[in-house]
């Protein structure tokens, strides 16, 4: 670990046996910070990041990338946003320059943020068609509740519409400066002889600040039934976790792993293998800075609905009894 002059920490890896590398920026940031009528606008931001800069177009962006065959992009969680980008060790400067063009000199163009918006819908619409993906945001925001960690991280409808352009430009003079971000990087030579590469091009981040600190979420216990026309059913349903640095989480893994985290898990075995009652059907761990949840999907046709979720809260219930060395 090291910091760059203006204080950003920096977390090196050097891995020999490889020819590619890899840099990130990792933003303290995500849906869980926004205002209720802000939602989804970190994620908003994270796709205006790649419509062009001061110095390059989106395509030029597009195609800087592709010349160094390389790889550039972004994702949003509920508590940070990130960009990275791998290419070959040959192409490391220019990786970190376009890398630090996009999330330094973003000019977010009035005439893509519309467009953006048009295209988040659609992203929200699709989500909404997959069903076996859509249950994991109807499960958290009936947990956790409507606002903070419970929001989605694509936003809504309505508060994707009311975005201007004003909305990416004060989000990132907030949070994308020194004291909200990390930045990493995996390569295969000596990783200090190439901190002035990084020095050099994000030493004009401004300072910002990091988002207010979330009150922990109440873990809301309730049943939430969402009417669908569907060919099968989708559950979910789970307990409280553990925060991400809780020094019991590798036994949470392991008990994870057991329950429901492959083809010879308990779950698995039980609900598909032996009696055939669903075809998909795993265990999960979501954690966060000051929570968690350990969760359970499974889809099944209508008529098996009440006999799946027997089976599993069986195996909830079963699971300290049953361990064994």
């Amino acid at each position: 670990k090291a910091f760059l002059e203006n204080g950003i920490p920096v977390v090196m890896e050097q891995v020999k046996d490889v020819r590619s590398v890899a840099l990130g920026v990792w933003v303290k940031v995500g849906s869980r910070n926004e205002l209720p009528e802000k939602n989804g606008i970190s994620h908003f931001l994270e796709h205006m990041f790649f419509k062009g800069t001061q110095k390059r177009s989106a395509r030029d962006i597009a195609v800087d990338t592709d010349l160094m065959g390389g790889d550039l992009n972004a994702f949003t969680s509920r508590e940070g946003t990130t960009f990275y980008i791998k290419v070959m060790d040959e192409y490391f400067d220019k990786g970190i320059e376009l890398l630090s063009d996009i999330f330094i000199h973003s000019t977010f163009p009035e005439e893509d943020i519309e467009k953006e918006k048009g295209i988040i819908k659609e992203e929200i619409k699709m989500v909404e068609d997959t069903p076996d993906d859509y249950i994991h945001d109807l499960f958290n925001q009936a947990i956790w509740g409507n606002d903070g960690i419970g929001q989605s991280i694509l936003g809504r409808r309505e508060t994707i519409k009311a975005f201007t352009r004003e909305d990416p430009v004060s989000h990132t003079k907030k949070h994308y400066g020194t004291k909200g971000i990390v930045i990493s990087w995996a390569v295969n030579f000596e990783t200090d002889r190439r901190l002035d590469a990084l020095n050099h091009n994000f030493s004009s981040l401004r300072k910002g600040s990091e988002p207010d600190k979330e009150p922990r979420p109440l873990f809301n216990s309730k049943i939430k039934v969402y009417s669908k026309e569907l060919s099968e059913v989708h559950l979910c349903l789970g307990v409280e976790g553990m925060p991400q640095a809780s020094k019991d989480r590798y036994v949470l893994f392991i008990l994870n792993t057991i329950l429901g985290g492959g083809v010879s898990s308990r779950l698995f075995q039980e609900i598909r293998e032996k009696s055939g009652r669903a075809y998909s059907v795993y265990s999960y761990i979501s954690s966060y800075t000051d929570t968690g949840v350990v969760a359970v999907y499974a889809g099944t046709g209508q008529k098996k609905v009440s006999q799946v979720i027997e089976l599993i809260l069986k195996e909830l219930r079963g699971l300290a009894d049953m361990l064994t060395d």
